[in-house]
């Protein structure tokens, strides 16, 4: 079901906080679905159920674009992606039956303990060069380990994306990486699992959910443009050196956002 709401004095900023998630989305290998939940309940106060089909709504054409912009910089490997695709499509099929079923405090407090864990694992591994450096030789997983590892990874980002309305990045970060491929084909990759699962995602929660088109408008109107600069943006700087940098200021703001879902849930 399709809604507008009332605009209201607050949603003239959204579309710059749009551009920041889009741009920022873009360049980690996410849709950015993981702020527009927290933006949506905790800012604008939207009823969690709406806020989650919103977001992946909202979230929608950040991958498109973004999908786009790091296919034409040869930056996703199509069969990678696959394994990935595959179990996130059923993954998210079971979070939306399951976001149906449970109550506001419940959905905003689990997502609130899903940021903070996702958060340590962020800081933990921060340490670990898990990537490959450009130019040098990358160590390929056999095939069996890397069908087992994109299943296990694909179903989780999925259940996570159809859950909580964000774009289930971590899991499959996690799992890219395990891979041991270059960074940006990690990120690229990653955008476009992103992507497929958002779009099964959406699908099972309009059956029942509301979209309010207002706020995905308003929210898009700025993320499309920092989606189209992201990929463009990731070719100029030196990842290499920032890599272990960029992982603790996200886990930084993933851990308040986390502790702001929890003690904000009423």
């Amino acid at each position: 079901m399709i809604e507008f709401s009332e605009i209201q004095n607050i949603y003239f900023i959204l579309p710059i906080l749009g551009f920041i998630i889009g741009l920022f989305g873009t360049m980690v290998g996410g849709g950015g679905g993981f702020f527009f939940l927290p933006i949506l309940t905790l800012l604008l106060k939207v009823p969690a159920q709406t806020a989650v089909i919103t977001s992946l709504a909202a979230t929608l054409p950040i991958c498109i674009v973004g999908s786009l912009g790091h296919y034409r910089k040869n930056n996703i490997d199509f069969k990678v992606a696959v394994l990935f695709m595959v179990t996130g499509i059923i993954g998210a099929f079971i979070g939306a039956e399951i976001t149906n079923r449970i109550s506001d405090l419940a959905l905003k407090t689990a997502f609130g303990v899903y940021s903070i864990l996702i958060a340590l694992n962020m800081v933990f591994s921060a340490g670990k060069n898990n990537v490959e450096r450009e130019g040098e030789k990358t160590r390929i997983s056999p095939r069996s380990l890397k069908i087992l590892t994109g299943s296990f990874f694909g179903l989780a980002a999925g259940l996570i994306t159809g859950t909580f309305g964000t774009s289930g990045t971590a899991p499959v970060l996690a799992g890219l990486f395990s891979m041991k491929i270059p960074f940006r084909m990690v990120i690229g990759t990653s955008l476009l699992v992103v992507l497929v699962n958002t779009i099964f995602a959406v699908g099972a929660h309009f059956i029942v959910g509301k979209i309010d088109l207002t706020l995905v408008i308003f929210l898009t109107a700025g993320s499309t443009i920092g989606a189209i600069l992201g990929p463009r943006l990731l070719v100029k700087i030196q990842i290499d050196k920032s890599e272990n940098k960029a992982k603790y200021a996200y886990a930084i703001i993933m851990v308040a956002i986390g502790i702001l879902m929890i003690l904000g849930r009423n």
